[in-house]
């Protein structure tokens, strides 16, 4: 081993550890430049005695913080090892970080990647997707995309945008892994989960309807379809019963079904390629799906138009229900007495005009009395706009009420509808 190299293997020393952290502290700070002073705070002996043999001045073993100035240690350093400091320092390693070098690199890095999307006509025709590129560039998402060297994600996703909105009227569906190929060559690049390309875009396509982001797998489902993207066709079903369509294949299909009255699961795939014409005034909505197999096996074919939300609605639900009302149908809602319930009906209510029904405070009250089942209400309070009182009624009660446990209500009341031409009780 060289003088040299011993000279400077000395500065990795537990006696040099600190004051070396704190020269390389400093000079990150001040872009390679060497003044100011560093300290220590309660040195160990041997720092101490390190200090003394770089300044040459005594410290008592008592004090209590040692401060040098950093021109001083440079000069040390030259002297015994024939390096800067900073050349010893990234010997130690690692190599020194400028902050403002790198906070003004970072910057250019940022405006060059917003250009990017900023050069798109969606940033000029649409308030959207302007709010969409500053989120992200506030965020802290375009640093995070500079500093994993993919920037490559945002430009891809301005292209999916564009290609949604440049499509002509009226084109058909597209399925996710179709477009994806399109538009990166990887049928895989917009699944949930292989990278972030699937939640950029997702994130405009939330704040185009202006709605907020879900983060499950059926809401994100549903925002596609929204843009006719549609995720998993055959996944996405919706349970009826006594819904007879016209249309080839589909619709034929549920008029036999009616005609029997039996059950139908309708896929997705099914509304996608097989397009129907639902014309009917009215049709019932119900929740949980044992409601509707006690209609179908309690009415039969007497029982009226009936589609199950089956918990959750599906793409496929939001479909049906969209082809149901475009025709001038009405949907008539009932669901669970719980805030998640309420909550359902309301977005039924403010997208499709739905009509609740047996969604009352009485409603509800009738089925605190006869339901066995003494289970409390979880979950964030909702309001009733069709019923303010049932808002108030569910909190003063604090219990649920599941819709089996009013079936027999609810069959009476098919009973009679179908009794009637219009179909309403």
């Amino acid at each position: 081993m060289t003088k040299a190299a011993e000279a400077y293997e000395r500065y990795q020393g537990p006696e040099f550890r600190r004051l070396m952290t704190a020269a390389r502290r400093s000079l990150e700070r001040n872009g390679g430049e060497i003044k100011g002073s560093i300290g220590l705070t309660t040195p160990t002996p041997a720092e101490r005695n390190a200090v003394i043999g770089i300044t040459g001045t005594y410290r008592s073993a008592d004090v209590r913080r040692i401060t040098i100035p950093l021109t001083t240690l440079e000069e040390s350093v030259r002297n015994v090892a024939g390096l800067s400091l900073r050349d010893v320092l990234e010997r130690i390693g690692p190599e020194l970080r400028f902050r403002a070098d790198e906070r003004t690199t970072l910057e250019q890095a940022r405006q060059s990647v917003l250009a990017v999307g900023e050069t798109s006509p969606l940033h000029t025709e649409h308030p959207w997707y302007r709010q969409w590129l500053a989120g992200l560039a506030s965020d802290g998402t375009i640093t995070g995309l500079i500093n994993k060297e993919d920037t490559r994600l945002l430009s891809q996703a301005v292209r999916v945008l564009e290609f949604l909105y440049n499509r002509p009227s009226g084109s058909p569906p597209v399925m996710l892994p179709s477009l994806a190929d399109t538009i990166t060559g990887d049928t895989k690049a917009l699944n949930p989960g292989h990278g972030s390309l699937s939640n950029l875009v997702l994130r405009a396509l939330a704040m185009a309807r202006g709605i907020p982001l879900g983060s499950g797998a059926e809401s994100r489902r549903e925002l596609w379809d929204a843009f006719d993207v549609i995720v998993d066709d055959l996944a996405s079903r919706v349970l009826v019963l006594n819904l007879p369509a016209t249309g080839q294949g589909l619709g034929q299909w549920l008029t036999d079904a009616a005609r029997y009255g039996t059950p139908f699961h309708i896929t997705l795939h099914q509304l996608v390629t097989l397009p129907i014409a639902v014309n009917l005034p009215t049709v019932y909505v119900c929740e949980n799906p044992a409601v509707l197999r006690r209609a179908a096996g309690e009415l039969g074919t007497n029982s009226p138009p009936l589609i199950c939300a089956e918990g959750r609605p599906s793409t496929a639900f939001h479909r049906l229900a969209r082809a149901i009302v475009s025709n001038g149908g009405v949907l008539r809602y009932h669901g669970d007495f719980d805030w998640p319930g309420i909550d359902m009906t309301n977005q039924l209510c403010t997208r499709y005009g739905a009509r609740p029904w047996r969604m009352t405070a009485a409603d509800y009250l009738l089925g605190v009395r006869t339901d066995v089942d003494h289970v409390p209400l979880k979950g964030q309070p909702q309001e009733t706009p069709w019923d303010p009182t049932l808002a108030q009624t569910m909190g003063t009660e604090n219990r649920a009420v599941y819709e089996e446990a009013v079936a027999d209500l609810l069959l009476s009341d098919w009973r009679s509808a179908t009794e009637r031409e219009d179909g309403s009780p």
